[in-house]
């Protein structure tokens, strides 16, 4: 690569983020970053107690993942982010206002601090979306076993993915690549590997 570049990996619990994030890493030595879920101190009374504590642990990720956006800035090579600050806000954030665990005034005040955080930030040179079906994303969360997401609704699951096809179909900061991953199987099929990375390799 003869040039820094910025580029962003996201998409729905389970649609395969992780591992194309550390694929690419591989493949194209870069660093990459991740999303800082293990140190909100929020998170398990969140799931106990979503409306008490939704708005609370979304201004957690929202100062943390604007503090680690800052920091893949100052880095002099390219970089990969495993979801970015955009899908805190356009997604989960959202879900939660419109299920009614964020109420309208606290959802004003979080979406004003969005809105000027984001201007501040530089935006992806690419972003990647991974678009996976729910009974593929509920086939892969049940295969890796992490405890906390064993439970989650197919209906939230559902939510989710609307509201990321929304937000793609309004989001304009850079060039999107969309990749089918519940068809793509970039990890161990050679073909499907080479259509990724020509698609990809256009932008770097």
């Amino acid at each position: 690569m003869s040039r820094k570049r910025f580029i962003a990996v996201a998409g729905n619990i389970g649609a395969g983020k992780t591992e194309l994030v550390s694929f690419l890493c591989k493949k194209y030595q870069v660093k990459p970053f991740f999303e800082p879920n293990d140190t909100n101190p929020y998170l398990e009374d969140f799931y106990g107690d979503m409306k008490g504590f939704a708005f609370k642990s979304q201004i957690y990720f929202l100062t943390h993942k604007f503090r680690l956006h800052r920091e893949l800035e100052k880095e002099p090579g390219t970089v990969l982010q495993d979801r970015t600050i955009y899908e805190d806000a356009e997604i989960f954030a959202r879900n939660l206002f419109h299920t009614k665990a964020i109420d309208s005034r606290d959802w004003k005040t979080y979406s004003e601090l969005y809105e000027t955080v984001s201007r501040a930030l530089a935006p992806p040179d690419l972003m990647i979306y991974l678009r996976c079906p729910v009974k593929t994303l509920k086939e892969r969360i049940r295969g890796r076993g992490r405890a906390m997401e064993q439970d989650i609704p197919t209906a939230y699951l559902k939510r989710l993915n609307d509201l990321y096809e929304d937000w793609f179909s309004r989001y304009d900061l850079s060039p999107v690549i969309t990749l089918p991953t519940d068809r793509l199987d970039y990890l161990s099929d050679l073909v499907d590997r080479i259509e990724v990375f020509k698609q990809i390799e256009k932008y770097l």
